[in-house]
């Protein structure tokens, strides 16, 4: 067993993107472990750093040397190996000087198919010292950077200059050039508080040097360092901080050394509307809000700093002097946008196109409008509000205050519409259309929400369908996955009974002409139980079971999710394993004798055996058994009657031969296993089911 070192690589450089901090440590961490399981060396742990300056890993207990190993090639058989006379051949010739030895010094090899010419040797293990570098190499090429950069006369590029490289295996430093700087053991502290060198002594005295130089390192500590911190400010100030996460995200990746302080703002402002604020502090100024234990905004925000001050109320006098203008900024954009109604902007939405073949903004509003209020018509909900709901819902996309805060998108034309004396539906429903807007997120609540949020998603998924441009692996630019999986959402949890195909189709009639792929309403109904099947697997419904139920194609998610529900139980029962293998059977014979004229219904009087005869009995009293049951969507209940059916299934199978010389007997027997199958397929294929 070779000896074991660790492992420390720290990449210095000037301030990395901070929203890709964590991306780009990740990407680091997974280099480094791939590189290091291609070159077969083994190692205990492996933990990633990252600060604004620096990506780090330390690797624990890492083989100093790869193992020894015996390098085996195949050469041709023994019988294209030597001609007659028992001379080596061109094809022996030229494999041994491949191996860069003799003919006689390789070996024969016997096997079941034959025997073999093959060459042997012992190759000794690369020490790691010796590996490292490529390693990295590799690494760094293949770190997601959109575009990277190169700096004065400097060899390579990267997504920031480079100023160190801390490369130590052990206590030795394994030399190297790397994007114009050599490795050593020397790095930095924190820009202000310790901009001397840090002589790293080893892996496992990194942290604690960087710390002794002010800089926490490690991002989940200093993530969580920064979240009691404006935890600990927004309880001192009498209320709660609003933490966004991804706010907490991009602030962890702006700082090394975090210290928050409080401001405050005049109260004014707090007649705008708290989204407002908000969103000025956190995507401006990188603040945290705070609001009181009731939710009402207070007038306060905390901000994390990069230093120390040894004057801490001149910071905070800076910061409060800087958040001025921005406050400012959106009180104007509140006071002109209320100078004129929402619907007054329907016009401009014209000039403001939603996709080069699908038209404008406006266009799609129209068009969503008819379809919203046919599908409020449908839930119980009021076709009236739904429309005039559709037409308004993207109008505040073109007030000042969208136009400067995007993500207030819906948010701003709730209260605008409010403040118009909209009815209160329409008003919610101008938020709610953006529901679901992550996973997991709410859904809408109104009814006139619910409508308008499943008319935009649908019109714009037949849309993109329609005209050929679907998502790829890769590309989702009108985010169509989250669209797919909010329909199927808002239809499944709010327990909607909607037919997809019928919402699908009419989607499709309001675009008109400008769809050049007619069939597309299928194409998108494939998409949206492509997502369902992911939905149904979160939900713990295994993949034989879904693709039971598929194979009956439910067009209503709700109906679905129901049928998903009882097969799941029926599965656990003792007779679904024969009912499953004797659905399938019956499913062979059917499929092989479907071109073959057969009787569509049974003739009692063709029954002559027994068994068959006991069969159709059951069938028939399992058929009226079943139908008040499928008429309530009791599909628990309809699969526990046909549970009961599996003597007979198994005892005509056991005993009834169904392709018989007599035709018109097979066709009635044809027929029996036809309308016994039938039964089944009312709740699912159950021939889908594994043991």
């Amino acid at each position: 067993m070779s000896d074991v070192r660790d492992l420390l690589i720290e990449l210095g450089t000037e301030e990395l993107p901070p929203k890709a901090l964590d991306k780009l440590r990740m990407a680091f961490e997974a280099g480094i472990k791939s590189g290091l399981a291609e070159a077969e060396l083994g190692f205990k742990s492996i933990r990633t750093y990252a600060t604004p300056r620096r990506l780090a890993v330390v690797v624990e207990d890492l083989d100093t040397c790869q193992q020894d190993r015996l390098i085996e090639r195949r050469g041709p058989a023994t019988t294209a190996a030597f001609d007659e006379a028992g001379q080596a051949t061109k094809a022996l010739q030229g494999f041994a000087r491949s191996c860069g030895v003799e003919v006689d010094a390789l070996e024969t090899m016997e096997t079941d198919k034959g025997a073999w010419l093959v060459f042997k040797q012992q190759q000794a293990g690369v020490e790691t010292r010796n590996l490292i570098g490529d390693i990295l190499q590799k690494t760094l090429q293949a770190l997601p950077i959109p575009k990277r950069m190169r700096w004065g006369s400097l060899p390579g590029e990267f997504v920031r200059p480079v100023h160190w490289l801390v490369l130590l295996f052990g206590d030795e430093v394994i030399p190297m050039a790397l994007l114009g700087v050599s490795s050593g053991r020397d790095s930095r502290g924190h820009r202000f508080h310790h901009p001397e060198a840090i002589k790293i002594q080893s892996a496992q005295s990194y942290l604690d040097q960087l710390k002794k130089g002010f800089v926490l390192a490690d991002i989940a500590e200093r993530k969580k360092a920064i979240r009691q911190q404006v935890t600990a400010l927004g309880e001192a100030l009498g209320g709660q901080a609003v933490i966004n996460e991804d706010l907490l995200n991009e602030v962890t990746g702006l700082v090394e050394w975090p210290v928050a302080l409080s401001g405050k703002y005049d109260r004014r402002f707090l007649e705008l509307p708290a989204e407002a604020l908000i969103s000025s502090m956190e995507e401006h100024q990188k603040y945290f809000a705070v609001r009181d234990n009731a939710g009402v905004l207070l007038p306060y925000f905390i901000t994390i700093c990069n230093i120390e001050s040894q004057d801490p109320t001149q910071v905070v006098a800076g910061n409060e002097r800087v958040i001025l203008p921005r406050l400012s900024d959106a009180a104007f954009f509140w006071d002109t946008d209320r100078k004129q109604p929402l619907a007054n902007r329907l016009e401009q939405l014209k000039t403001i196109v939603f996709q080069n073949k699908l038209g404008s903004v406006y266009d799609k509003s129209t068009r969503v409008a008819k379809l919203a209020a046919m599908i409020a018509g449908q839930i119980g909900g009021d076709e009236q509000n739904a429309e005039r709901a559709a037409l308004l819902a993207k109008c505040d996309l073109v007030t000042e205050m969208v136009g400067e805060f995007p993500d207030l998108q819906g948010i701003m034309g709730r209260y605008y519409a409010r403040l118009d004396g909209e009815e209160h539906d329409v008003c919610e429903a101008l938020d709610e259309q953006y529901l679901p807007r992550f996973a997991g997120d709410k859904l809408a609540q109104t009814k006139t929400g619910q409508a308008l949020s499943l008319a935009e998603k649908l019109d714009t998924l037949v849309g993109l369908f329609g005209i050929g441009q679907p998502p790829t692996g890769v590309k989702d630019p009108f985010a169509l996955r989250r669209a797919a999986l909010g329909v199927l959402r808002i239809v499944i949890e709010n327990e909607l009974d909607l037919d997809l195909k019928l919402l699908l189709e009419q989607a499709l009639m309001g675009l008109g002409d400008i769809v050049t792929k007619p069939d597309c309403v299928q194409d998108v109904m494939t998409y949206l139980f492509e997502r369902l099947r992911g939905y149904a697997s979160e939900q713990g419904y295994q993949s034989d079971v879904f693709e039971a139920v598929l194979a009956t194609t439910p067009t209503k998610p709700v109906d679905f999710m129901l049928r998903l529900a009882a097969v799941a139980g029926f599965r656990q029962l003792e007779q679904a394993e024969s009912l499953a293998a004797a659905n399938k059977r019956i499913g062979n014979i059917l499929r092989k004798n479907a071109s073959r004229e057969g009787a569509d219904t049974i003739n009692d009087a063709l029954l002559t055996d027994a068994t068959e005869q006991a069969l159709a009995k059951k069938v028939a009293s399992v058929k009226l058994a079943i139908m008040p049951l499928l008429a309530n969507a009791d599909y628990a209940g309809v699969l526990k009657q046909l549970a009961e059916m599996r003597e007979a299934v198994d005892a005509f199978f056991d005993q009834v031969m169904v392709m018989v010389d007599d035709l018109a007997v097979r066709q009635n027997r044809l027929a029996l296993l036809n309308e016994t199958r039938a039964l089944f397929l009312e709740v699912a294929d159950i021939s889908y089911l594994q043991a």
